[in-house]
């Protein structure tokens, strides 16, 4: 079962999968739109941030971008 979340600001839905099957799942259904998280040569949750149409990365708030990064950390084998 993917996971999902708002946003502390309410803008943003931020999705998460916590195992391989999950993750699978996030890149088979995401969206273009979507702006992907994941921790560098270890294994992590996939947190995806879904932006609104038009918005591009430099558009993402500093407080969703901690969000996503605080998911991805806490669920990841480092941890």
């Amino acid at each position: 079962m993917v996971f999902y979340f708002k946003t502390r600001c309410g803008q943003y839905t931020i999705y998460m999968g916590k195992d391989k099957y999950e993750n699978e799942d996030l890149i088979k259904y995401g969206h273009p739109e979507d702006c992907w998280f994941h921790v560098d040569d270890l294994s992590s949750a996939h947190v995806y941030l879904r932006l609104h149409a038009g918005q591009t990365m430099d558009d993402i708030p500093e407080d969703c971008l901690t969000d996503c990064c605080s998911l991805v950390k806490a669920n990841s084998i480092q941890g």
